[in-house]
């Protein structure tokens, strides 16, 4: 399984705490099953950053803290392996401008794939 779709899963799989809302209705047994609901990944990852507490890190900009807070690999040759997946070329593996390239390109394959990313991240 590629790096970034272990990202993508382990986000998807993720439940960020419900707020209290109004229970569903119950949907007509003959009813065709609704399409999937686009996953609010910045919802879902502050909901497992307030989950690991201080050790969370800096998500948003850092890719090796995205990597941590995921429970995945963190090591360069990790890095190396996304970068190769998702075409990523910028600056020497495991430089500051490859580390900021990567995260940026993490957040808008997670926009593509139906995530949603706010733009703040993407950019």
């Amino acid at each position: 399984m590629s790096i970034f779709s272990s990202i993508w899963d382990r986000i998807r799989g993720h439940r960020p705490k419900a707020s209290p809302a109004a229970p569903a209705p119950q949907a007509a047994p003959a009813a065709a099953p609704a399409p999937t609901a686009p996953v609010d990944v910045e919802a879902v990852l502050v909901s497992m950053a307030e989950l690991k507490g201080d050790g969370a890190g800096n998500w948003r900009t850092s890719i090796v803290d995205l990597l941590k807070l995921l429970g995945l690999e963190s090591s360069l040759e990790a890095r190396k392996e996304l970068a190769q997946e998702l075409g990523v070329n910028a600056g020497p593996h495991g430089s500051a401008e490859q580390n900021i390239a990567l995260s940026k390109a993490v957040w808008r394959k997670l926009a593509e794939n139906g995530g949603l990313v706010p733009d703040s991240l993407r950019d």
